[in-house]
């Protein structure tokens, strides 16, 4: 075993044409693209690399970010085959870390979280949903601020890095506050380009379907543990990971507290697919962050980590 963490992205790192280089020079890559393709009954190769407007839908981009990053996981699998130490995502990369270790085959993967997708959608389509990214303030003025307005809703989501925290719920309440947080010392405080309220109490809804779908396609063999979002603590079972990806739906992200929960233990992280999570790792640790995009940054964290 590797004294190395994999970590993957979640929403917000997909682009066009991201997979594409593995796609026309590995036969993997282009076999499981393919397979997703039927799975779905959804051209990926359209969706990832050519101009469209359904990348930015999130019961597109959650199937197409993790299939990226379950092909990059995979073609340096096939080369590298010390397990993980443990391994751990950004939201929607919870369920491509729990494929990565065998507890979710990646084809139930890929429809799992295209049925998350649309059942948040769901969730959210009589509610006027949104996001907020705050840049330059702490975690503890951010949940004060958030106390002292009663009646809103509004709620912390993702907590990424030191003095970075994304906030989610109603749109207009979120508005509302924008000026609140920038007297407050915000730097930003940037609506994000979102339809849905991710990870607070608005997607209640959405527990109860996506449940039926977990307990379906989840196993209960995992090569490696996982670190919850919810928790920040490590698990390795079915039950547990019933129990932490319902209330993944409804509660923070604690990217950021994970990180550091595990950072002491690891040599390095790997990240598949995309470089996002790099970014948040320089904030709150000085272990490295390799990332695995294409063939070419493939061949050099593999000769890295040798």
């Amino acid at each position: 075993m590797s004294k190395n963490v994999f970590i993957f992205p979640g929403q917000g790192s997909q682009k066009i044409g991201m997979g594409q280089d593995f796609y026309n020079n590995h036969p993997l890559a282009k076999e499981m693209i393919d397979k997703a393709s039927e799975r779905l009954n959804l051209d990926f190769t359209k969706l990832l690399f050519e101009q469209n407007d359904q990348l930015e839908l999130t019961e597109f981009t959650q199937p197409a970010i993790l299939l990226v990053s379950l092909v990059a996981h995979a073609l340096f699998t096939q080369q590298y085959e010390k397990r993980p130490m443990m391994t751990m995502g950004h939201s929607l990369g919870e369920f491509s870390a729990l494929s990565s270790v065998g507890a979710i085959d990646y084809l139930d993967a890929v429809e799992l979280v295209h049925k998350r997708g649309l059942f948040m959608k769901d969730a959210c389509e009589n509610i006027n949903a949104g996001m907020m990214a705050l840049i330059g303030l702490s975690d503890e003025k951010v949940e004060e601020i958030i106390s002292a307005q009663k009646g809103k809703q509004v709620w912390p989501a993702n907590y990424n890095c030191d003095g970075q925290l994304v906030v989610a719920g109603d749109k207009d309440d979120l508005i509302s506050m924008e000026a609140i947080f920038k007297e407050a010392g915000a730097k930003r405080a940037l609506l994000l380009n979102m339809s849905v309220a991710s990870h607070c109490p608005l997607l209640k809804s959405a527990i109860e379907p996506l449940e039926v779908y977990l307990e379906k396609y989840l196993k209960d063999s995992f090569l490696a543990p996982v670190v919850s979002n919810v928790t920040a603590s490590l698990y390795s079972s079915k039950n547990e990971a019933l129990d932490v990806l319902s209330r993944q739906l409804i509660s923070p992200v604690k990217y950021k507290q994970s990180v550091l929960h595990v950072e002491g233990e690891s040599d390095s992280f790997v990240e598949f697919g995309a470089t996002v999570l790099k970014g948040l790792n320089r904030r709150s640790t000085k272990k490295p962050t390799h990332c695995v995009t294409d063939m070419a940054s493939l061949e050099k964290v593999l000769s890295d980590l040798s």
